[in-house]
């Protein structure tokens, strides 16, 4: 949170605007990847976020970068969330986890970030 932010006022602003909108909102998830290094992995695979309830109740949109270690094989086998709303934060470390790569010689780190709302 920025220095200054009431973390209150901003709970109130959420939760009165989802009383405002009683119908659900939708919102696209897009996921990019960004490579660490040099080397970057084809995705064989890939798995799209839920969009969480209360992340729609209060219509919270943004960005989430998570870092991702593939194993040789191309299987996720670590996470590490990198920057991103908690609320939606979850959502994509366990479709992340999901994503198969292609193999390659080595364990390798992408940063992959999905946009939720965004275009």
């Amino acid at each position: 949170m920025s220095k200054g932010s009431k973390p209150g006022s901003v709970i109130a602003l959420a939760v009165a605007l989802s009383l405002s909108a009683p119908f659900a909102l939708v919102t696209p998830v897009h996921a990019q990847e960004t490579a660490p290094e040099t080397v970057k992995r084809k995705v064989r695979s890939r798995t799209m976020p839920d969009y969480p309830a209360i992340a729609k109740q209060l219509k919270i949109t943004g960005k989430v970068k998570i870092e991702a270690t593939i194993s040789a094989d191309g299987h996720v086998v670590s996470t590490h969330v990198v920057g991103g709303s908690p609320v939606l934060v979850s959502a994509c470390a366990d479709a992340l986890k999901k994503w198969r790569y292609e193999p390659g010689p080595k364990e390798t780190s992408e940063v992959v970030e999905f946009d939720f709302g965004g275009n």
